[in-house]
């Protein structure tokens, strides 16, 4: 059972409740790649259909900002009591260090759900179809009794399809009901995120193992979950690569990718998206995220026609 009276007793501390809700969406962890992710899902039709964007692409784009923030919210509140138990993370955790009540952030998140759906409506009927699932997924996720984040299987494939496949495909169908050989980018980003589940259940391990959760972390161990993790990054790579083989991209974007990602690699990148001090594969998170958002960022202003290439 829930302790629904954790906010109210736990240490207040003293952070106004508008930032104490800002923080509860955790926006610096998700905003990143989702606005990229899904306006490559609208680009990929548009670049079939040969149309250009509308006012459509900004409500949705705000609509899976606001569904991951309802997800990271949600995930917050139900987790509060476990996370008082961890200094770390009941220092992240509004509902679990006393900023916000158990109530104010129950409420919270399903106003964030009400306007996100609404938003994704603005998309079309397939928008609203795949953006409420993503809502369900992400409520199923995390909420007790359901918590599948807390079972083999389903803490991974829901995490692969709320937080990256499920971007792409409201982006898309957008603007297109036609997939076609999109389902490899769809398949790509899921496994990246597969890759991101992995790379924090093995951060993760030791508080999960504590609060009884049999995830995947907890039932194949660190060094089980590590080759997970790398098996879906070399399948998402893998699916992106048979992707640009098949020709969904248009060509001029080859060199705009490579001139970006030799910048980046100028940098040296020490922590990853979790402000944590980078290792191994953390360290390419961030550059990997810069490079798509600038990337994204250029085709979008070349599909609005203010580029010529």
């Amino acid at each position: 059972m829930v302790d629904m009276s954790l906010g109210d007793n736990a240490p207040i501390v003293r952070v106004s409740k508008f930032k104490a809700l800002l923080s509860l969406t955790r926006w610096r962890e998700h905003v990143p790649y989702t606005i990229p992710v899904v306006v490559v899902g609208a680009m990929l039709a548009l670049q079939q259909t040969g149309g250009k964007p509308d006012l459509r692409l900004i409500a949705v784009v705000l609509a899976n900002v606001l569904a991951q923030a309802f997800a990271f919210m949600i995930n917050d509140v139900a987790d509060a009591p476990d996370d008082a138990l961890n200094a770390r993370k009941k220092a992240r955790n509004m509902v679990s260090n006393g900023a916000l009540t158990y109530r104010e952030g129950m409420m919270s998140s399903w106003l964030i759900f009400g306007l996100a759906l609404l938003l994704f409506a603005i998309g079309g009927g397939w928008t609203l179809v795949l953006g409420l699932l993503q809502l369900v997924l992400c409520y199923l996720y995390s909420a007790h009794p359901f918590r599948w984040k807390a079972h083999l299987i389903t803490d991974v494939t829901s995490h692969a399809l709320m937080l990256s496949g499920l971007l792409v495909m409201t982006g898309y169908f957008t603007y297109n009901n036609t997939p076609d050989a999109v389902w490899l980018i769809f398949a790509a980003a899921s496994f990246f995120s597969a890759y991101g589940q992995f790379f924090n259940q093995i951060d993760d391990y030791e508080v999960d193992k504590a609060t009884g959760l049999r995830n995947t972390v907890v039932v194949l161990g660190p060094q089980g979950t590590r080759l997970m993790m790398y098996g879906s990054l070399v399948l998402a790579g893998f699916c992106a690569l048979a992707a640009i083989v098949s020709g969904i991209f248009p060509s001029w974007l080859a060199p705009i990718v490579l001139v970006v990602t030799f910048s980046c690699l100028l940098f040296v990148w020490d922590t990853d998206m979790r402000g944590n001090r980078a290792e191994g594969s953390g360290m390419v998170q961030k550059p990997v995220l810069l490079i798509l958002n600038i990337v994204v960022l250029i085709w979008l202003v070349q599909r609005l026609g203010w580029l010529q290439f």
